[in-house]
């Protein structure tokens, strides 16, 4: 029996709807063109494929479909975010989230590296990064704030419609990686008030490879390109876009639109009973915000059982230590750290993490075993 999958964090299955879509853009019977030919029909249909999807991206968002610039993935839009903005702006300061995913942490410190200012904003031991702290982040040459919307790690939420008023009455830009939020909660980036948002099909049942920035449309939202080569998508981003990826990020967006009134809270009370099932368990913690959370996230320490043992122990189950750009390490996650855990706490922490695919019946599954295992792992420490 093949394991059960709970990394759905880490990446998801590419849909079957979404796979079909995608093998229809493949082939010479089909929609493969370039989408830049438009010389002749073949390039026309594959431009509108894209734009279909480019709409269908905008719409789970509330955008306006102009303002989705394509990309590889939320890794290079939050490249783009960053650099793009403060190469637009001239050199000044850049304030973060602490525990902001490795795709945000890196260029901010490469930023830092070329001369401007970088402040990480701690979060408090929920993993919240409040608005309260990004005021007292800010100073008056700020550029750009970046907070993601649901921390990939502990699954909590941020208040971001309150961070981006603070960022507006300071008048700087807000950028927000939302990787982690697509399907899992309603994203409208107006009522968010935020100016540049990243996003990665991978997480919503898409293709691994494409990914968007939205961009809001402004004299205020500068960005410079970090890919050059032709000055597609309105000069921010060069290359030949794959019109399959694209067409599949715009099917998996969609679905995830029809499925916004039912799915997150099909995956709450999935999470919230793998949670009752194993709460009980000596040692337990709940690590994130008890109740600001992603419908699909638990990160729990399991007592002061070994990490890697326990890891290794749950043959039974596909899960985590954290994030899966920083899995081949051995040292405590950074984000867990920052929120008030020691090293050993850290080490025995597990993210699970669920999604379509995962039924009532696995979930009673995985509380046996995750029961099962701490038991003797606990016996065997004492």
């Amino acid at each position: 029996m093949n394991p059960i999958y709970l990394d759905y964090a880490a990446t998801t299955p590419v849909a079957p709807e979404v796979a079909a879509a995608m093998a229809e853009c493949l082939t010479l019977d089909g929609n493969f063109a370039n989408p830049a030919s438009r010389s002749h029909r073949y390039g026309w249909q594959a431009e509108q494929a894209v734009e279909t999807a480019r709409g269908q991206v905008a719409a789970l968002i509330g955008a306006d479909a102009r303002e989705i610039v394509w990309t590889s993935g939320a890794t290079e839009s939050n490249n783009l975010a960053l650099k793009g903005v403060l190469e637009a702006a001239g050199k000044g300061h850049l304030a973060v989230s602490a525990i902001e995913h490795k795709s945000v942490l890196d260029p901010a410190e490469w930023l830092a590296a070329q001369g401007n200012e970088l402040t990480l904003i701690d979060p408090d031991s929920t993993g919240q990064i409040t608005p309260e702290a990004v005021r007292a982040a800010l100073r008056d040459n700020t550029r750009l704030v970046s907070v993601m919307l649901i921390n990939n790690e502990l699954g909590t939420v941020n208040p971001i419609a309150d961070i981006a008023q603070v960022c507006r009455e300071h008048g700087c830009l807000l950028h927000v990686d939302a990787a982690q939020a697509l399907g899992k909660m309603p994203v409208d980036v107006a009522a968010l008030g935020v100016d540049l948002l990243s996003m990665s099909a991978h997480k919503v049942y898409g293709p691994k490879g494409v990914g968007a920035l939205y961009v809001r449309r402004s004299g205020a939202v500068n960005v410079a390109a970090q890919i050059h080569g032709g000055g597609h998508e309105r000069g921010m981003r060069s290359g030949t876009l794959a019109t399959h990826q694209c067409v599949g990020f715009g099917v998996a967006a969609a679905m995830a639109a029809d499925e916004l009134d039912s799915r997150p809270e099909q995956l709450a009370r999935l999470r919230d009973r793998l949670w009752q099932g194993v709460s009980g368990l000596p040692g337990v913690r709940l690590n994130g915000h008890p109740t600001e959370r992603s419908c699909s996230h638990l990160n729990i320490t399991f007592g002061e059982v070994d990490g890697e043992m326990l890891l290794l122990s749950l043959r039974e189950l596909a899960i985590s230590t954290g994030s899966a750009c920083t899995s081949a390490t051995v040292s405590p996650s950074y984000v867990l750290s920052a929120i008030g855990l020691s090293s050993a706490q850290a080490l025995a922490s597990l993210r699970i993490s669920l999604g379509r695919y995962t039924s009532a019946e696995e979930v009673e599954r995985a509380i046996k075993h995750i029961n099962t295992v701490v038991g003797k792992l606990t016996a065997k420490a004492s």
